[in-house]
């Protein structure tokens, strides 16, 4: 099969990656793809919005499947526009993608199908929303309905601070997809990352994984897109995650399908762990970046065959199998991130770093030059390491980090730290 993945990040790298060692693969292609892509598939410069140059390639190379790795693309409508061209892809139609592309819409679908969440109200009004916050008081999450590039979400301390988000996302900080907000109570508890294969009515779980938000050591700073992330969640037991299947999974993809919206692809659960079992945070429509640097290299199974028996419908004769090993993702990004940030800058040591045992090291902004690699984005590498737990999955992966000669990039020096303490 000739297969074209869709996106230049460190998912896409994963996906590359995982894609590559199948022997169902005659040729791999990614666009627009980045410096490490490059290593394993066929990089073609057409970008993630381009839709006629994307159905173009398509044709001229004869893909017989399309992976479409990020979220704006699915919402916008990419998987429509393949399929209608006769092209199959994996990944929801733009109708199925607004569980993502509308915070609101899916806490509707939440209240409509008895969806464990927390309580919300929905505002386009400053004042109106405002005066919500004074009567609920905090701690309070402010989050802007649309794609954010997983920055929407203002978790406030005070009515003061939530005050201030709403201000900061109605007043343009998002852009159109800040135009409504959605303001939530306040979920104690852990959170967790949980993936499901989704056909339009059958759903496969995938292993558990966990995500650090927060751009600083403990758990600090200003949200990002995610600095490391490892897989299982020991949070995540073998029942929980029938809890989340019974009450939250199958329910969703219930509602979908009776909305006129049958959801296939990926389906990712950002859950909250609470006493009173887990709730729904919100829903992104494809794999987690960084968790899918994670999650891939566990899967024992060829992740071919699993994509397209979701697009196919035909997920109840399939199952995966997956490696016992933990593995865990630590993101170097360039100083600054998530706000302002240098690109240019080398990155030395590479391939020293990735010949350690157990280490893959995944791109997510890289472009190379001749034999050298430059950092071009906000978050630049995923180091992932294989261990029997996650303290020896965490030692490894920053034993490759310290090699690495990058005087532009930082890293969180504690991913992991939930699952160590839990074990200690």
């Amino acid at each position: 099969m000739n297969i074209l993945v869709v996106g230049g990040g460190g998912r896409e790298h994963a996906l590359c990656w995982a894609l590559a060692a199948s022997p169902l693969a005659d040729a791999l292609f990614c666009a627009p793809g980045n410096g490490g892509i490059a290593e394993v598939a066929t990089c073609i410069d057409i970008d993630v919005m381009d839709f006629d140059g994307l159905l173009g390639f398509c044709r001229s190379e004869e893909i017989d499947f399309v992976v479409v790795g990020p979220e704006a693309p699915l919402v916008a409508g990419l998987v429509d526009a393949l399929e209608a061209a006769g092209i199959k892809a994996f990944g929801p139609t733009a109708a199925a993608a607004v569980l993502e592309g509308s915070k609101a819409f899916t806490k509707d679908l939440c209240a409509r199908a008895g969806i464990p969440t927390a309580a919300y109200e929905r505002f386009s009004d400053a004042g109106a929303a405002k005066a919500h916050i004074t009567a609920a008081g905090a701690p309070i999450v402010v989050k802007a309905d649309g794609l954010a590039a997983g920055k929407g979400a203002i978790v406030c301390e005070t009515v003061a601070d939530g005050h201030a988000a709403v201000d900061e996302i109605l007043g343009g900080r998002f852009g159109a997809a800040g135009a409504e907000i959605v303001v939530e109570a306040f979920l104690e508890g852990e959170e967790a990352s949980f993936f499901a294969l989704c056909d339009g009515r059958n759903a496969l779980p995938l292993a558990t994984a966990q995500d650090h938000k927060r751009a600083g050591d403990g758990d600090t700073g200003p949200n990002t897109g995610g600095m490391g992330a490892y897989s299982p969640a020991p949070v995540m037991t073998a029942d929980l995650g029938e809890t989340v299947m019974r009450r939250i999974i199958r329910p969703t993809l219930e509602a979908m399908a009776a909305d006129g919206r049958p959801y296939t692809g990926v389906l990712y659960a950002g859950l909250m762990i609470t006493a009173d079992g887990p709730q729904l945070i919100e829903y992104n429509v494809r794999f987690g970046d960084p968790e899918c640097q994670a999650l891939l290299p566990r899967l024992m199974s060829d992740l071919l065959p699993a994509l397209i028996a979701a697009r196919d419908g035909v997920l109840d004769r399939f199952d995966l199998r997956w490696y016992p090993e933990t593995a865990l993702t630590v993101v170097m990004a360039a100083r600054g991130y998530p706000g302002a940030y240098e690109t240019g800058g080398e990155i030395g040591n590479l391939g020293a770093a990735g010949e350690l045992p157990d280490i893959t090291i995944f791109h997510a902004g890289t472009r190379a030059d001749g034999g050298r690699i430059h950092a071009s984005g906000g978050r630049v590498l995923g180091v992932t390491a294989l261990g029997r737990d996650v303290a020896e999955a965490r030692t490894r992966a920053y034993e490759a980090v310290d090699v690495i000669d990058w005087p532009g990039g930082f890293c969180r020096r504690d991913i992991g730290w939930r699952a160590i303490e839990r074990d200690g």
